[in-house]
């Protein structure tokens, strides 16, 4: 994370938003919105990612503004909760610095009919096991393989792929976004190389912030919503959080080379090359957004399968069929990934590109792509916090279609480098720091654990406080970790 402090302007909008006007810089073709309350925006400003915010005002076709939520820190390009639409009609461009190397990185939830009561005697039973089953790490390889041609069908068709197999349900594909299929995705525009690094990997965690975390429902905020999403006080759920693992990386390294120069090739000024893009009608943006989507159907291919091992050990450890413990996915949304949509603004209904970089969808009752259960509250929003506080689900608003193209934030959001926090824990056991706290952790090291303890990270419960109140996604229910597992 950069340690510079943002020296631009901050011209408050309104409780919940700041702006950073297009004067700020020539070249800028829109404003900066960045959703912060007081308190927040006094810990954005002392990083650099308000620059990036900046910088991203810059891409050609970008409409409305170019957008921040309250996670907000530095990324690669824009920065992390950054978000960006782009009209194709009007030279609109796609970037991969606007969806990140961990392409459609992202987080589901699985209920269950188990109360605290009933795992906590077998709790730390549970954890162990869900730790020695599920492969979690850098470069971990899982226990499911597929061949070129199982690999090339995982990413045209998502887990879709996986039901013959029984690996999937019907239902678990309909409680997923976009039911875990991208249309457009081609096989052919990944390379062997990122293939070679994705054939092993489908159905581990990985490392880093990913995790699989066992959760008690520990307050109830919306009784309706959370009834419609079968979710209870004191109930045990399961919240992973992964992505498209060396595979997806790969796509984007891939990318990013092949449109070193394409900025140049188009005519496009850009202040940071970290924002190389092509006009989404170009064959090097037609040719990324076709691997892009490959490996977002990878991904939700990996949480699938994550999915299935955890149900696995539950049933291991309960005695009982995932079916019998009622372990159904409640949703699985996406925070790294750029979509075709259709939005309304200024007046005009039209379909642009909507860059997701560390940030969630969040679509508002009634809307035609949500699961028919949902329609009634709004789509579910997964909010991963840390591992010694919360997480939240809230269900998305229509102030979110009227400011954000649909988006909320996707997490706490990093308070300190990953450096800086393994400094900040010196010679601390973070393990049972977080066991006085009620909450079982393992990870392969003890670095993994420092890098992703608590004060790592803002405060959760403050970030989705300025969503509720700007009207983008609506409180529903807190979680509470009890056992984490980590790469």
């Amino acid at each position: 994370m950069s340690k510079e402090i943002f020296q631009g302007p901050l011209e408050r909008v309104s409780d919940c938003c700041w702006r950073i006007p297009k004067t700020y810089k020539q070249g800028m073709r829109v404003d900066g919105l960045i959703y912060a309350d007081e308190v927040l925006i006094e810990a954005i400003k002392r990083d650099q990612a308000p620059e990036q915010v900046a910088n991203v005002a810059f891409l050609p076709g970008i409409q409305y503004a170019s957008l921040a939520m309250p996670d907000i820190h530095w990324g690669y390009g824009f920065c992390i909760g950054g978000v960006c639409a782009t009209d194709p009609d009007e030279g609109g461009v796609i970037s991969p610095g606007g969806v990140g190397y961990d392409i459609n990185c992202g987080v589901r939830l699985v209920r269950s009919n188990l109360f605290y009561r009933d795992v906590q005697p077998r709790l730390r039973q549970l954890v162990e096991e869900l730790f020695r089953h599920i492969p979690t790490g850098v470069g971990k390889s899982g226990r499911y393989h597929f061949d070129k041609k199982e690999l090339d069908r995982l990413m045209a068709e998502g887990p879709r792929a996986l039901l013959d197999r029984d690996l999937a349900t019907p239902r678990d594909l309909e409680y997923t976004e976009a039911n875990g299929k991208l249309e457009g995705a081609d096989p052919d525009a990944v390379s062997d190389q990122a293939k070679l690094r994705g054939e092993s990997q489908c159905g581990t965690l990985g490392s880093g912030n990913h995790f699989l975390e066992v959760q008690v429902v520990d307050h109830i905020f919306d009784e309706q919503a959370a009834r419609v999403m079968g979710l209870e006080k004191d109930m045990v759920c399961v919240m992973i959080h992964s992505g498209s693992r060396g595979l997806g990386y790969q796509v984007c390294d891939d990318a990013l080379a092949m449109l070193r120069k394409a900025p140049e090739k188009y005519g496009i000024s850009l202040p940071d090359r970290q924002l190389a893009c092509a006009p989404v009608n170009s064959p090097e943006g037609q040719k990324y957004i076709a691997a892009m989507r490959a490996a977002a159907n990878f991904a939700w291919c990996n949480r699938q399968l994550l999915m299935q091992q955890t149900r696995e050990v539950f049933e291991n450890v309960f005695g009982r069929p995932w079916q019998q413990l009622q372990m159904n996915l409640v949703y699985d949304v996406c925070h790294n990934i750029a979509k075709f949509e259709e939005h309304t603004f200024n007046g005009k209904t039209r379909k642009v590109w909507v860059h997701r970089k560390g940030a969630t969808r969040a679509f508002p009752p009634n809307h035609p792509e949500i699961p028919q259960m949902y329609r009634q509250i709004g789509q579910p929003v997964l909010i991963p916090g840390d591992m010694g506080r919360a997480s939240w689900v809230l269900v998305g608003q229509e102030g979110s279609m009227k400011q954000t193209f649909g988006t909320t934030c996707h997490g706490a959001g990093r308070a300190m480098s990953r450096t800086a926090a393994v400094k900040d824990v010196g010679k601390r056991r973070i393990d049972k720091e977080l066991e006085a706290r009620g909450v079982i952790a393992r990870a392969q090291s003890r670095r993994g654990l420092a890098e992703e303890q608590p004060d790592a990270y803002k405060n959760v419960d403050e970030v989705v406080e300025v969503v509720h109140k700007a009207n983008l996604s609506r409180k529903v229910a807190r979680m509470r970790p009890i056992g984490v597992i980590k790469g």
